[in-house]
């Protein structure tokens, strides 16, 4: 059940991605991670709930950063 879940908040959060709303798309991803973090631990599989936490850790500090404006709009730097 959780797979199922975590497959359908997946396909909401690229929705959310698409049509711009950038904020709620990470939080549909967070609460996904939640779901893989069961199935991880369910399935005995203590490496890849580790990796799983990790990389949740780090989208809600790219959250926090992005709700705070800290975070540069553009992905091409000019150099000069």
């Amino acid at each position: 059940m959780a797979s199922i879940l975590g497959g359908i908040l997946l396909i909401l959060g690229a929705y959310y991605t698409m049509k711009g709303n950038v904020y709620r798309a990470v939080m549909v991803y967070m609460i996904a991670d939640v779901c893989w973090i069961f199935l991880g631990i369910a399935a005995g599989n203590y490496l890849g709930v580790f990796f799983i936490v990790v990389g949740t850790m780090m989208g809600i500090a790219a959250f926090v950063k992005m709700h705070c404006n800290a975070m540069e709009k553009k992905l091409r730097h000019n150099k000069e």
